[in-house]
């Protein structure tokens, strides 16, 4: 299936594009920025020869005429093109709860879901109109995106979060999101082309609670303690967190207790299990080339040398951070970031890995990919 995003630079459509790559292929992904919006020519070319399109392009906050307007008008830009194209792609849109709301955003979202909607029973083509509560996860934008974005910034800044009201929140991470549309892409109402909306549920927190939870994360982790992440939501939480510590916490020096018997250091603290092993690699090879969606994980050379290398989904920028069992130091891997580990000593790499779950082959939560490009 041939898909194509709108907004992909935006923190959903980013989750949108990141799960599709990490299919390994399945589906050929297409995307759309704010240029694609600006040229009918441009917008046409992406339109042509798609199969689904996940409309996740919006302006949240501005002025509030001018919100209105944008996400309206995107909208009526898709349709324009679809219509040029004669394109009957099946359409995911990223509505909001807000839609319900008499605000510039509000009505913008609403008037957006409508004319989609329209549109599809028209040509015949699906239409999921998705209304979303409270998105968050990595690399949201602060003071933008997500009160959760903005008090994870503040908090890996050393700033002090603050509360002007605290309302309620329905939380819903990215990836949950991005999964629920591309199920639906892949399900038979899709290929029936049936129009429908559809309202996805959150967990339920006070401003307050989620901040608490935040801060009661951070005060464990700064002590080089993971916290507890049975429950689903905290591991959410936890990464989004980490994507803002991501990279000047690392590497993360460990205390050295020294006495007449040796020395020892306390390699991994965790409020809940997990899974601990030891590899030893050979001069000059490589392990790793992976990123994960969910899972946390620490890379602890305990003998040897290495280069620990990191590079963010769909960026450039490779990070290096250089290790050496001497001194140990941690560096914990952000999720959406592809790894690797080199031996880059003239003897054995000794190095000690440990993840927050159990590995389970059938949901490894590991997708190849090289770091170097």
């Amino acid at each position: 299936m041939k898909i194509g995003i709108t907004g992909s630079t935006g923190l959903l459509g980013y989750h949108v594009r990141a799960l599709l790559h990490a299919g390994q292929g399945r589906h050929e992904i297409s995307l759309a920025t704010r240029e694609t919006f600006a040229d009918a020519a441009l917008l046409d070319a992406f339109v042509e020869g798609l199969d689904a399109i996940v409309h996740c392009a919006g302006m949240i906050r501005g002025d509030e005429a001018e919100v209105q307007h944008v996400n309206g008008w995107l909208a009526e830009t898709l349709i324009a093109s679809l219509e040029r194209t004669r394109s009957r792609a099946a359409i995911g849109y990223a509505n909001s709860t807000h839609s319900e709301r008499e605000t510039g955003y509000g009505r913008g979202k609403r008037l957006a879901g409508e004319l989609l909607e329209r549109w599809g029973r028209a040509a015949g083509a699906a239409v999921n109109n998705v209304v979303l509560p409270h998105v968050f996860g990595e690399f949201g934008q602060p003071f933008y995106n997500s009160v959760v974005s903005t008090f994870c910034h503040q908090l890996a800044h050393g700033e002090t979060p603050r509360i002007d009201v605290d309302g309620d929140l329905e939380l819903v991470h990215a990836q949950e999101v991005a999964r629920f549309f591309v199920d639906w892409l892949e399900s038979s109402a899709c290929a029936a082309g049936e129009v429908q909306e559809r309202r996805l549920t959150g967990r339920g927190l006070k401003v307050s609670e989620m901040l608490a939870r935040l801060e009661a994360m951070l005060a464990r982790y700064g002590g080089n303690v993971f916290p507890d992440l049975g429950d689903p939501l905290d591991l959410r939480l936890f990464n989004t967190l980490r994507s803002y510590l991501f990279p000047d916490h690392y590497p993360g020096l460990l205390a050295l207790h020294s006495d007449a018997r040796g020395e020892l250091f306390e390699a991994v603290k965790a409020d809940q299990g997990g899974q601990t092993f030891i590899s030893s690699t050979l001069p000059g090879i490589t392990r790793g080339n992976h990123f994960h969606l969910r899972k946390v994980e620490r890379f602890l050379v305990v003998g040897g040398e290495a280069d620990i290398q990191l590079r963010r989904l769909f960026t450039n920028e490779m990070i290096t951070f250089r290790v050496s069992g001497e001194r140990p130091a941690f560096v914990d891997m952000p999720t959406f970031h592809t790894h690797c580990i080199t031996n880059i000593g003239s003897g054995e790499l000794r190095t000690l890995f440990w993840s927050n779950e159990i590995f389970d082959p059938k949901d490894a939560d590991t997708f190849s990919e090289m770091v170097g490009i």
